[in-house]
């Protein structure tokens, strides 16, 4: 039997004292199952018993960072930060993973930032961009967050890092040369991306995981929350379904041969950066990166002047603030009664004409 709620399966094993089977509580860690006895054969004494039982599994034998970092990754298990922090991990562990979590200092965040610059790569030949260093130190910091609410630490130690990079919110593309970016893929799969990314203003992973039973052309709407993610992720909406998005899927749809909207050779397609890095140069477009559609599609609601309760719904914000702070200034009414308040036209007209002396 699975619970739902916990990352882990309540099964049964068959041992004396219990006819009907011990219920056990299994789950995956480091690579292993694991199995421990609930000491019961009542699946609801079994579901009582098995948070702490599961709590005490979780229970790291050290606070070094590499414990911590492991007990976090346990306990968010099945979530998207869990892979995300594997590849993270191979970055911030030759630092820290030794040292115990309350122990690190600001001159170790320094050393970090220092060696993360300095680092030249193929990939990085100037180093690696501040912007990267702030998420790998952001995310020890949460880590050791969560060791302190959980009492795995007794306080957590302040982590240093870079200054945020200057949001590059300017960096968008208009109608016209989302137009240019879906005529240059040469990939059919890539240029209904374009379309279906612009229209829904959808992430990528949601626009790549889209299947055709969610897109309703009876009832002219497209639905982008996967039932099949049962953990938390970041929101996605219900979209109406534009007369120009429709004429493409209409088309799309005839060839398709899988389940998956955007596929090839039937094939669910994993990623489309580097066929949209090939396409924009192709059109003589700046770099362009997935989310740069998403982020383009609310600019351009905004400076429609949409109000932005509804480009928060369409972009599946919870939190209207967010969308408020990001694209309130494309707003054609943005500033307009503050430059309003400092009109002139109430006072005496100036005039142009030089004063002749007398």
């Amino acid at each position: 039997m699975r619970d739902q709620d916990q990352p882990y399966d309540i099964g049964r094993l068959k041992s004396a004292g219990f006819p009907e089977g011990e219920c056990v509580l299994t789950f995956w860690k480091d690579g292993k199952r694991r199995r421990f006895r609930l000491g019961t054969s009542d699946p609801a004494e079994a579901r009582r018993r098995a948070p702490s039982v599961y709590a005490e599994a979780l229970r790291p034998t050290g606070t070094t960072v590499a414990e911590l970092w492991e007990a976090y990754r346990v306990d968010k298990a099945g979530r998207p930060v869990v892979e995300i922090m594997r590849h993270e991990w191979k970055a911030l562990s030759a630092r820290f993973s030794e040292m115990a979590g309350e122990s690190i200092t600001i001159a170790d965040c320094r050393a970090y930032i220092a060696e993360r610059r300095g680092l030249r790569t193929a990939r990085h030949p100037n180093g690696i961009k501040d912007g990267t260093i702030v998420t790998e130190l952001g995310r020890i910091r949460m880590v050791l967050k969560w060791a302190e609410k959980h009492k795995l630490i007794a306080t957590a130690p302040a982590i240093e890092r870079p200054a945020l990079p200057k949001r590059s919110a300017d960096k968008h593309l208009t109608a016209h040369q989302v137009r240019q970016l879906a005529e240059a893929c040469k990939a059919p799969h890539l240029g209904l991306f374009v379309h279906v990314a612009y229209g829904t203003a959808g992430r990528a992973a949601a626009i790549l995981g889209l299947t055709w039973d969610r897109v309703h052309f009876d009832r002219g709407k497209i639905d982008l929350e996967d039932p099949e993610i049962t953990v938390a992720h970041k929101g996605r909406a219900v979209v109406p379904l534009t007369r120009t998005l429709r004429l493409r899927l209409l088309e799309a749809q005839r060839g398709t041969r899988s389940d998956f909207v955007i596929e090839w050779n039937g094939e669910r397609v994993g990623s489309v950066k580097k066929g949209l890095a090939t396409a924009a140069k192709n059109a003589g477009l700046p770099h362009v990166h997935p989310h740069m559609l998403r982020h383009s599609a609310a600019v351009r609601q905004a400076e429609a002047g949409v109000p932005m309760e509804e480009i928060a719904s369409y972009l599946g914000h919870s939190n209207p603030k967010v969308t408020r702070d990001i694209y309130a200034r494309f707003s054609p009414e943005a500033l307009s009664k503050g430059a309003a308040a400092l009109e002139l036209d109430d006072e005496e007209p100036i005039s142009l004409v030089p004063r002749r002396r007398a």
